[in-house]
């Protein structure tokens, strides 16, 4: 209801049971979400083939696309890059990732295995300038929620490929990434 259609919407719709998973999807589909973000199957570990699974049987059965998160620091589960290509050969609706990985290489590895169109966002505020230079389109940025004029400027620099303009964003920047995770996330931002 707040975006009424200005712009698109991601809803989180992870869960490390498959089958809430796709509850949530459904019901971010039925609210008008324009692609659900889904995190690794967290606490189970499952393999490779496990998580190949969990997101191929969610892609089956709902239309909504997906971006895939994966962020292996909080779910110990890891989406291998043979996995994000296999599933992005197989399911035109696998659309993207959200990478809090904080490896950089991930990202070029990510593009030669699943090519140009697959979507690649940061999901680390903190190396976001580099991810966006090897070849990466934005950031699902915790800073934006304390400064999002200058979260803006510093993505709308690297979409223009002015570097130093971003390199001198990023340097103002990084004061507050840090101090953002000083403590466990989100508290310091909700205190911010």
């Amino acid at each position: 209801e707040q975006a009424a259609g200005r712009v698109p919407v991601i809803a989180g719709c992870g869960s490390n049971d498959t089958r809430i998973a796709l509850e949530h999807m459904f019901a971010a589909q039925a609210s008008g979400a324009t692609a659900a973000l889904v995190v690794a199957p967290y606490y189970n570990k499952p393999n490779q083939d496990g998580v190949y699974q969990h997101f191929a049987h969610l892609a089956q059965h709902c239309e909504l696309p997906i971006l895939l998160y994966n962020v292996p620091s909080r779910t110990i589960t890891d989406i291998g890059v043979p996995v994000m290509h296999r599933l992005v050969e197989d399911f035109q609706s696998v659309i993207g990732v959200k990478d809090a990985t904080g490896n950089l290489g991930r990202v070029t590895a990510q593009r030669l295995a699943c090519g140009t169109r697959f979507v690649q966002l940061s999901g680390n505020d903190e190396t976001a300038l580099g991810f966006n230079a090897m070849g990466g389109v934005g950031c699902i940025s915790v800073t934006a929620n304390v400064a999002p004029g200058l979260c803006a400027q510093f993505q709308a620099a690297c979409a223009d490929n002015r570097w130093a303009d971003a390199l001198a964003l990023q340097d103002r920047l990084y004061p507050l990434h840090d101090a953002l995770f000083s403590d466990s996330s989100p508290g310091p931002t909700k205190y911010a």
